[in-house]
């Protein structure tokens, strides 16, 4: 068999495995069948001697695997804020991974660098932010966060006379770095990255829905000295709710500090007019980061960044060597705006995604799950024993249930455990102020008000059992 008939082979192997697994996604249980040491045993054992047929390996992995497949990309899974992906999306997903393409410089894939060109123009129009901010496309929120704050590390060091990259942090003016109390965990995780340390932050007090007290906010500026960075939110990761960026960006600036927002999935809200208020003040960020496989519904691997000080995010990350062949004029070298040198071609299924959905497109998918997961809050708190936590003001829903003998944290772990292992949908357990609750998060392009009512149906059947 020649290379190219094993390789078609083994491609229309994937492709009947993974429609199968598409046509039966509705409808197949939502959490994993199987455990780690089942899978262990069947996919598991010594390494073979020797080769074997590509196609059949692919089709071994299909049957193999297929019950420690969470069926996350389908309709009725709302944990983690975990969106599906468009057809479009998939689609493309597949034809970058055939293509092969490098995209970090522009010699290597010149349709790759273009095509995220053109989609990072559309999405900072989609978006509402300025179109003279630079992009990257990265792994997820947490590398986009970690790359929005590394052009930030460089422009308020720069400032204070410090070149970080050529000197690093020894001896440099302490970067002082001022975060909500409800920020996610991912802005710690950044700063850590980036030398600036998770223990030494300024945090400001959220109110009861998680949002930044922007009125506490300049009188913690006013007690630092030297360069300094504020961290703001457009999506709280329990409830939704979006830190007053107008105000904080006033306050901040008038320090002469940097203003990061992570909108890993709250961004989102401005593609919609209907939603675009809730992020009022976005565009008068320094840097925005966010997540394209959320609620713009693509495959994994899709953080994106924008980051207003373009010479900031270049000056954090382009590097120079003898061997490159650096892009000509109009010719943009994607590495220069990411911590990666080699990845995969991640603006396919953007453009794709957009392209498919346009302008309106985008607005609906986002506005629908807004709207179900109002349905959800409704419905659930319409019965006897529930309580809904949260402001529903985007797609999460907090819910708690309450226990007659007491025992509410019991009560409600223990139905989010029944709803997992029952199948019909999949949605996770947090804990917020102190409280267990179940969080429902709505934003899979494919899910139905049907899906809601037959979920809440689930969870309240859940609900009277423990009971």
């Amino acid at each position: 068999m020649t290379d190219r008939a094993a390789t078609e082979r083994a491609l229309e192997a994937a492709a009947a495995g993974a429609t199968r697994y598409l046509r039966g996604l509705a409808e197949r249980p939502v959490a994993a069948r199987a455990g780690a040491e089942e899978l262990l045993a069947r996919l598991g054992g010594p390494l073979p001697d020797g080769p074997s047929d590509p196609a059949e390996v692919v089709a071994q992995l299909a049957e193999l695997a297929d019950d420690g497949v969470v069926a996350s990309a389908g309709p009725r899974f709302f944990g983690f804020v975990v969106g599906g992906s468009l057809p479009a999306a998939l689609a493309a997903d597949w034809l970058a991974a055939a293509w092969d393409q490098n995209a970090g410089l522009f010699v290597l894939g010149p349709a790759a660098a273009t095509v995220e060109d053109v989609a990072a123009g559309w999405l900072t129009d989609l978006l509402g932010l300025p179109p003279t901010v630079s992009t990257g496309f990265v792994t997820g929120g947490l590398g986009a966060n970690f790359t929005c704050l590394a052009a930030a590390r460089h422009h308020v060091l720069a400032a204070a006379g410090w070149d970080v990259e050529r000197d690093g942090l020894i001896g440099a003016p302490p970067v002082e770095v001022v975060v909500g109390a409800e920020r996610h965990v991912t802005i710690d995780a950044a700063l850590r990255f980036l030398g600036l340390g998770s223990g030494r932050l300024r945090i400001v007090p959220a109110d009861g829905q998680g949002r930044m007290d922007a009125a506490a906010l300049p009188g913690t500026l006013a007690a630092l000295k030297g360069p300094a960075i504020v961290c703001a939110q457009a999506g709280n990761v329990n409830t939704g709710a979006v830190d007053p960026l107008p105000a904080i960006c006033a306050a901040a600036h008038d320090h002469g500090a940097w203003v990061h927002v992570d909108g890993a999935f709250g961004l989102w809200a401005a593609a919609s007019p209907a939603l675009r208020h809730l992020v009022a003040g976005v565009g008068e960020a320094d840097s925005v980061a966010t997540d394209a496989h959320k609620w713009l519904n693509v495959p994994y691997d899709s953080g994106l960044v924008f980051v207003a000080h373009p010479e900031a995010h270049r000056a954090a990350f382009a590097t120079v060597a003898g061997y490159l062949t650096p892009g000509q004029a109009g010719e943009r070298d994607p590495d220069a705006y990411t911590a990666e040198f080699s990845r995969r071609a991640r603006g396919f299924p953007i453009w794709a995604a957009l392209r498919s959905l346009g302008r309106s497109g985008v607005a609906a998918m986002v506005e629908r799950g807004c709207a179900q997961a109002r349905r959800f809050a409704a419905a659930l708190e319409a019965a006897d024993g529930v309580e809904v936590l949260n402001e529903v003001v985007l797609n999460q829903v907090l819910v708690r249930f309450r226990d007659p003998g007491g025992d509410h944290d019991g009560r409600t772990r223990e139905v989010v455990r029944r709803v997992q292992a029952g199948g019909t949908l999949w949605l996770s357990g947090t804990t917020w102020h102190d409280m267990a609750a179940m969080r429902i998060s709505v934003s899979n392009w494919s899910t139905t008000d049907d899906d809601v009512d037959r979920s809440v149906a689930a969870i309240l059947e859940a609900a009277r059992s423990v009971e």
